[in-house]
């Protein structure tokens, strides 16, 4: 079955500040067959440790841009693939496209197509909520070694609260879905370049389909999509874990913040105590500069 979908023009990332990183595609990953796929790639390919970046909404890979030097520093293969529907990655038009299972589903054909090992899973937002399930399957478990988790949760089906519910209306109704300026509000120092940083997926409304019904998605209803996987992998955290975890939390975000986080940290298996960012927002990767130095350090200190 043919997807519609549209491309966001490849002149729209030509002035993208801080990120001159290697960019792959494929558009022929099983089950995606005609939808080109974007992830970054870079470090040694044969590196120790892989870290697989996973972002969330409305953002993309660029998120990243201050972790992946720290990364590569310490001989790391760093890949942050873009959702479908986000960054350089195709964008489905039809709302209907958009499951719980269509994204995260493309994160294991992409791991698998790699044969990435030795992971280290970073997650934030829908990162989290997708990347978290992916050791229920037994075919990512085996190549997960450790794992760094900022502000996000799983979705088991209990509800969510009035702020969330308004960002999940405000996302699929606003007249004008501008990401940069969404993602700033949590994160007041970002610059002009990097709010359209931001945008520059999205050159029209019509390329929006996945952030808008990125919200609507998140498993908060017994019967939604991803809410089985999702009690899986909380049974797999809690029981099952064994290696290395590193949680910042940012302490200004007021849906994901330190209440989730806390209930998020008692799940996790051995997590150490969390490294608290008062003043960083949702999208906690804005404060790399210090988030991942200190896992690395935590991680050298096992």
């Amino acid at each position: 079955m043919t997807i519609a979908a549209l491309r966001t023009p490849d002149e729209r990332f030509a002035d993208i500040p801080d990120f001159d990183v290697p960019v792959h595609y494929a558009d022929d990953l099983p089950g995606y067959e005609g939808l080109r796929a974007a992830w970054v790639d870079t470090g040694p390919v044969d590196a120790e440790t892989t870290f697989l970046c996973l972002h969330g909404e409305p953002s993309w890979s660029f998120l990243y841009r201050k972790m992946i030097p720290h990364f590569t520093t310490k001989g790391g293969r760093v890949v942050c693939p873009d959702f479908f529907g986000f960054g350089r990655s195709d964008k489905p038009t039809e709302l209907e496209t958009y499951t719980f299972d269509f994204h995260r589903n493309h994160i294991l054909a992409l791991v698998e197509r790699l044969d990435l090992q030795n992971i280290t899973l970073v997650v934030q937002d829908w990162g989290g909520l997708i990347g978290l399930t992916l050791p229920v399957d037994e075919a990512f478990e085996p190549r997960l070694s450790r794992l760094i988790i900022m502000n996000t949760a799983l979705g088991l089906g209990t509800g969510a609260g009035d702020g969330f519910n308004a960002w999940k209306e405000y996302a699929l109704t606003v007249p004008v879905f501008d990401a940069g300026q969404i993602i700033a509000r949590g994160t007041p120092e970002m610059g002009e370049e990097e709010i359209a940083a931001y945008n520059a997926p999205y050159p029209d409304d019509r390329y929006q389909a996945g952030a808008r019904t990125f919200p609507a998605l998140v498993p908060v209803e017994p019967d939604m999509d991803g809410v089985q996987v999702s009690k899986q992998a909380a049974a797999y955290w809690s029981s099952e874990w064994t290696g290395p975890s590193f949680m910042a939390i940012g302490g200004s975000d007021p849906v994901l913040g330190p209440p989730v986080m806390k209930m998020m940290h008692g799940l996790i298996r051995g997590c150490p105590e969390p490294l608290l960012i008062e003043e960083a927002g949702h999208f906690v990767q804005e404060w790399g500069d210090i988030v991942a130095p200190a896992a690395l350090k935590a991680f050298d200190d096992l």
